[in-house]
């Protein structure tokens, strides 16, 4: 997310919003500057149309997590919950909620944020594209990759962001997650 404010963005609960904020107060984030350390203009991040941002680190999903979000979206499906029912099951194991996913985007790719100059508010706008190409494993550590795709001015003091975020598995090869997401900006 560019800007200095972060937030889950896609409302999962209380209780996931607790999760996230005792990890975000661990993991401190790295902001990508201009080239002498200022925050980027506009036309800056305009300029990264195109361009890879970065890599997140890698964040452990463990059966807390995937607890405390079925706990909060009301989808207690075995596959998620039950590691005894699930390692007879089709992924040998329990796997992560693809939202539980989706909803870890704000706080990992806030990890490559672009700071701008003047930035009031920042917001969530939706997505494009949302695919979950492979599942991840309860255990597995996953971490993001984010690429500016679009910046366009949306008038009133706005600019909209679409950034692709992939997240990947450690040592998998498919992403687990691939998303267009957009942001909208406000100075």
């Amino acid at each position: 997310m560019v800007g200095q404010r972060r937030g889950l963005g896609v409302g999962v609960g209380v209780l996931i919003i607790q999760c996230y904020l005792k990890v975000e107060q661990i993991i401190p984030s790295r902001i990508l500057t201009g080239s002498i350390g200022e925050t980027m203009s506009f036309s800056a991040l305009k300029a990264l149309e195109g361009q890879d941002v970065g890599t997140s680190d890698w964040l452990l999903v463990d059966q807390d997590r995937v607890d405390a979000f079925a706990n909060a979206t009301l989808d207690h499906q075995w596959i998620h919950v039950d590691p005894e029912k699930a390692a007879a099951g089709p992924f040998g194991g329990t796997i992560a909620h693809g939202y539980l996913t989706v909803s870890l985007l704000p706080y990992l790719g806030g990890q490559v944020e672009v700071a701008l100059d003047g930035l009031k508010m920042a917001i969530n706008y939706g997505m494009e594209r949302l695919r979950f190409p492979s599942p991840v494993p309860v255990g597995s550590r996953l971490r993001v990759h984010r690429k500016v795709l679009e910046v366009t001015d949306v008038g009133n003091g706005g600019v909209q962001v679409k950034n692709l975020m992939t997240v990947e598995v450690e040592g998998q090869t498919k992403p687990a997650c691939v998303a267009e997401t957009l942001s909208r900006y406000y100075f």
